[in-house]
């Protein structure tokens, strides 16, 4: 193990998440990055705000370096001593926030826009918004995963409260260019699974190359009354702790509607579904990079109208991957990775499926990370967030629950949904919930 401040071994997720990016700025122009939107119920000052955010940035080297290889062919984040730079800051323009619409657009726009520079790994929006202010953060997935970038503000704010965070940070990491055998059993298991989902052709909408390679977006979000209604339901037709199963179950009835509507004709759907593996040994050093690895779950599209049919096989084969330690198969098979370089990788990621590497994905990231109220004194109102998907499938639905309120986002490469059809999944989500839009 190393232990060390200006040196990071990356982890094979990290190394996929890096391949990830690559791809994406091949095929959309802007790489794989995410945004996490915090709606607020007062005003900020604009200069307090980018000051504050200035100087908490500035305590992380971490977020200032880049990738590099050693001589052994293992790759890490190469740290500085010191983190000069300015964080790319934002604001909306007045005629973008005179209503939700106008706040909606200048999300979009941010979350689709690239960063300044190969360096540059974060950057804040702020929407003056009358008497309710917006602030969001776009991060790069090569330094945060969606809950550790929750935890990257949650700790601005204890931050702000107190002024206890120390941003030095001792790294322990790993090169893990040992054990092969291990390594090996495990790929071998990967393989399996992976062998066993391609005897079905998955649906996937097609991707449209002459098209923008922007992301649109809509976020469902549910009242907290709706929200306990909607959990209620869950845990009566998934069960305890079930209420991911839940959702899932739901937003794959509502898009076989969509494949129905379209005619489509492959056999099964094939959802990739993040699972957090993190060790829970160090919360600072846990914040950084990315500790996820994945179920996949396929369903017959002849099964995919019936809710109990669907809800009994998901958690039959979350069980089952559970059971073969699959998620931990395919972390420790991933390590293996890290000698090809990202452009062979890619090519690699797109053999088993024949390019079909999913219908669509999703990620349920539960109770949030933010462990506060407000933010600089104004209380949040809601929390969610806006990733931009791989392509392929470029289709993915991401739930959060924050302060009692249930959010599902739908992002999707521009012209890959209508706007039509993007209002019949909303509504397809909604009445399956038991909460339809009034």
């Amino acid at each position: 193990m190393l232990v060390s401040k200006r040196k990071r071994y990356l982890s094979g997720s990290d190394w996929v998440i890096n391949t990830l990016d690559r791809m994406m700025k091949s095929a959309t122009c802007v790489g794989n990055i995410s945004q996490i939107v915090l709606q607020l119920d007062s005003t900020l000052q604009q200069n307090e705000v980018r000051n504050a955010l200035n100087r908490f940035v500035k305590k992380f080297p971490v977020i200032s370096g880049r990738g590099a290889r050693d001589i052994r062919l293992a790759p890490y984040w190469k740290i500085p001593r010191k983190n000069d730079g300015e964080i790319s800051f934002h604001t909306a323009a007045p005629d973008n926030n005179t209503s939700p619409d106008g706040n909606f657009t200048f999300l979009e726009k941010s979350a689709n826009a690239p960063f300044r520079d190969k360096r540059d790994y974060l950057s804040f929006q702020f929407l003056p918004n009358g008497g309710r202010n917006v602030i969001a953060m776009t991060f790069d997935h090569r330094l945060f995963d969606a809950r550790g970038a929750e935890a990257f503000l949650s700790l601005f704010q204890q931050d702000i409260m107190d002024g206890s965070v120390d941003g030095d940070i001792t790294f322990v990491s790993s090169a893990a260019l040992t054990q092969w055998s291990r390594k090996f059993r495990a790929g071998q298991n990967v393989n399996r699974r992976i062998i066993a989902l391609s005897k079905s052709t998955p649906e996937q909408l097609p991707i449209h190359r002459e098209g923008s390679g922007a992301y649109r977006y809509r976020l469902i979000s549910f009242t907290p009354g709706e929200t306990e209604d909607v959990y209620k339901r869950a845990y009566h037709e998934a069960g305890y702790l079930m209420e991911s199963t839940f959702f899932l179950a739901v937003i794959i009835q509502a898009m076989h509607d969509l494949f129905i509507r379209r005619y489509r004709t492959r056999s099964s759907y094939l959802i990739p579904v993040t699972v957090d593996l993190r060790p829970n040994a160090d919360a600072l050093q846990e914040i950084f990079f990315n500790y996820v690895s994945y179920f996949f779950y396929q369903i017959p599209v002849q099964e995919a109208g019936d809710q109990p049919k669907i809800i009994a096989s998901l958690k039959q084969q979350m069980y089952d991957q559970v059971k073969a330690g699959f998620p931990k198969d395919l972390a420790e098979a991933s390590q293996l990775t890290r000698i090809a370089p990202p452009s062979i990788l890619g090519r690699l990621l797109h053999l088993p499926l024949e390019g079909k590497m999913a219908t669509f994905a999703f990620s349920h990231l539960g109770k949030s990370s933010y462990h506060h109220g407000d933010f600089m004194g104004a209380k949040i109102e809601n929390l969610f967030h806006m990733p931009r998907v791989p392509v392929p499938p470029g289709l993915g639905f991401f739930t959060n629950y924050f302060n009692g309120r249930l959010n599902i986002v739908l992002s999707h490469l521009d012209g890959l949904l209508k706007d039509e059809e993007v209002q019949m999944l909303e509504d397809g989500i909604r009445a399956r919930c038991g909460v339809p839009k009034t």
